[in-house]
């Protein structure tokens, strides 16, 4: 059974994701169609940069993923097919797909122009429903991506302006930064665990009390092991499902009790280093 998943800005309250299902079961029955997220932030290609690069490890590697955040519908920028060894990524190429493409080997690439497998008349404003809900079911039916139309280039693709890792700096901080905020308001970092190890030596990412963190003007000392480690309303580190440094608060909201938000700095350190 073919797996299509679907990531989108549309929300909830309107008909459009389901539309795009009712595409797909049309032109595929066969297909089983798994929504990763339909609550993006409208025009947020970061965002579901973030969100699909963190889903898709979790998939079937032969799911054909379908993103469609695309705040420049009805203009001239290209619609791409990827394939990786995580499954083959349809979207705007918007830079929605960078995170996916930096995480997995590209080993091929199109731009979608085949215009027969198209809905018609083709709207300016619903793409999702006119090209990519029938182009993921032709995929899933087993359609060549090659008929899809010219192959292009990895390095054609267009790509976001994000730090992928963290940085040493002459301190031996390592230096990183929020990269996303969830709905519970935890403050999502490019520090990963194993960057943590890398740098200050294994396990040092596991509840360790003498490694601190500096988020905006606060120092959180260790890396907790639970939310509950500290008291409800208290700020602590933690490593979060996807495997990077995350900063939260018990019961509360580290992006508002902070005022940090994307791209904001977070350095993590031995506490003697944090503090010099």
């Amino acid at each position: 059974m073919p797996v299509i998943s679907l990531l989108t800005d549309f929300g909830l309250s309107d008909s459009y994701a389901g539309i795009m299902k009712g595409v797909i079961a049309s032109l595929c029955p066969d297909a089983r169609v798994i929504d990763i997220t339909h609550q993006v932030a409208p025009g947020d290609i970061y965002g579901a940069a973030y969100a699909l690069s963190s889903a898709c490890p979790y998939f079937p590697k032969d799911t054909i993923h379908v993103t469609v955040v695309d705040p420049g519908v009805g203009s001239g920028r290209r619609i791409i097919a990827v394939r990786t060894g995580a499954g083959i990524f349809l979207a705007p190429d918007n830079g929605v797909l960078s995170m996916v493409a930096d995480k997995y080997r590209v080993s091929a690439a199109y731009s979608v122009e085949n215009r027969d497998i198209f809905i018609h008349p083709v709207s300016k404003t619903f793409h999702g429903r006119d090209i990519f809900a029938p182009v993921a079911a032709y995929l899933a039916c087993k359609m060549d991506m090659a008929e899809l139309g010219p192959a292009v280039s990895e390095k054609s693709l267009v790509r976001l302006d994000y730090a992928q890792r963290p940085e040493l700096d002459e301190k031996g901080r390592l230096c990183g930064s929020v990269i996303a905020v969830d709905r519970f308001g935890n403050l999502i970092t490019n520090i990963g665990r194993e960057d943590i190890e890398e740098a200050f030596g294994a396990g040092r990412a596991d509840g360790q009390e003498d490694i601190c963190i500096n988020a905006g003007d606060r120092i959180i000392r260790g890396i907790s092991e639970s939310y509950s480690s500290v008291p409800e309303g208290a700020l602590l580190a933690i490593i979060g499902s996807t495997g990077r440094l995350e900063i939260s608060v018990n019961a509360g909201n580290a992006a508002s009790q902070l005022k940090l938000g994307r791209k904001d700095r977070v350095t993590a350190a031995p506490c003697d280093a944090i503090n010099d």
